[in-house]
């Protein structure tokens, strides 16, 4: 019994060497119930449906090799019975092209799954390198020039909203896109900051730094986004105006943290919470949502390709104030949302969602982008606040694009 096993074990081996049956030569797979080459698999075909008779003209008993397998053609079809063969195995000239057919058939439906199998245009693949290429040249994930920031400070008084910012870390589930908590429900109390002291505003300098050099960063990154400096000087600048912000948020992503709802730029000293951005007069109307996008945004997991898609698409709406060239402009869009929708459906089978998940966040920026000004403006308004800020700052924030 073991020996018979350790034999079917052998029979199916793949690594062993095919042998012929009938002839030792190298067999090409089973034929007619037999491990069988190409040449005895045709001859015991032919003699079967010729019903051929052979006589041996020596003793009925010759061994059959490779190279004498025609001399004797009685010994040959009497070894092709003795291991297996059967003639029942063949099949009719009928069945034989309704096989070919078959497997016609079946080659052709897998060509026509390939045809329609989503693929990436030859352009679109260099729209997604060009703009890969600009984040890696605009996004420096080393932060080694926050160095050159006026340093951050985190001391003085701990505002009402700073207090409550510090447990914003803690919501992590509940900031989700399920996430439906207003400041009122979470922080009980009246005005965020009511009873701030505003004058201590500690982080406003490195924070207005970092805020400058983001906003350079973002017109590099515009400037590559092909079809970009071929717009009007005028609809270039109402772009970045309008779209800086959202960008600078976008771009943030890559530096968030779920762990602890933190923006982590390198050392300890350029590690952001929500409480450090209160330091720099920003309050918790702006804060919740804009961690609750953060998450959102992180828990989609974008490849890389996606995310910098979804920047330039961010970049190039058509309906940002102050924009001439309308149809131009959402051209350009269209084919950045064509590119992303057709790069979702070859890297993400099944995740249809996705495309409609990124637009939202489109449109969840819009909100924050509208509370950041209506903050930026209380805030520039006061001038011991607005000599703090970057002149970069003060043009791209500091009046509305007519």
């Amino acid at each position: 019994m073991a020996s018979t096993t350790t034999l079917a074990n052998d029979e199916f081996d793949r690594n062993m060497p095919r042998i012929c049956g009938v002839c030792g030569d190298k067999a090409s797979g089973f034929h007619f119930n037999a491990m069988t080459c190409e040449g005895c698999k045709g001859f015991f075909r032919r003699s079967m449906k010729r019903k051929a008779s052979f006589t041996c003209p020596f003793n009925g008993s010759c061994t059959i090799t490779k190279d004498n397998r025609r001399h004797c053609q009685a010994c040959r079809l009497k070894r092709c019975v003795d291991i297996g063969m059967m003639k029942e195995f063949i099949l009719t000239d009928e069945e034989v092209q309704r096989k070919k057919d078959l497997i016609q058939r079946r080659k052709d439906e897998e060509a026509q799954r390939e045809a329609q199998r989503p693929r990436l245009s030859e352009e679109q693949s260099q729209v997604i390198a060009t703009l890969v290429e600009a984040h890696h040249k605009t996004y420096d994930d080393s932060y080694s020039d926050f160095n050159r920031f006026r340093p951050p400070v985190r001391e003085g008084p701990v505002t009402r909203s700073a207090s409550r910012a510090a447990s914003l870390h803690s919501l992590s589930d509940a900031s989700s896109d399920s996430f439906s908590h207003s400041p009122e429900n979470v922080w009980q109390g009246g005005s965020p900051d009511s009873d701030d002291d505003g004058s201590k505003l500690s982080m406003l300098p490195h924070l207005a730094d970092l805020v400058s050099y983001s906003i350079q960063k973002v017109i590099g990154f515009a400037k590559m986004i092909p079809g970009f400096r071929e717009l009007t000087a005028e609809d270039q600048i109402a772009l970045l105006k309008s779209s800086a912000i959202e960008v600078i948020m976008l771009r943030s992503n890559q530096s968030f943290n779920l762990e602890d709802m933190s923006w982590s730029c390198g050392g300890p000293d350029f590690k952001y919470c929500v409480n450090d951005v209160t330091k720099a007069g920003h309050t918790l109307e702006l804060l919740e949502p804009l961690v609750k996008f953060q998450v959102g945004l992180k828990k989609l997991n974008l490849h890389e390709e996606e995310h910098v898609l979804l920047m330039a698409i961010c970049l190039l709406s058509p309906d940002r104030p102050g924009v001439q060239d309308h149809g131009r402009i959402e051209t350009l869009q269209d084919h950045l949302s064509e590119t992303l929708q057709a790069y979702i459906q070859l890297h993400h089978p099944g995740g249809r969602l996705v495309y409609a998940k990124m637009i939202q966040k489109l449109a969840d920026l819009r909100s924050l982008n509208e509370e950041h000004s209506k903050q930026y403006r209380s805030l520039s308004f006061q001038p011991e606040h607005s000599m703090q800020l970057t002149p970069l700052v003060l043009e791209v924030f500091g009046s509305e694009v007519s």
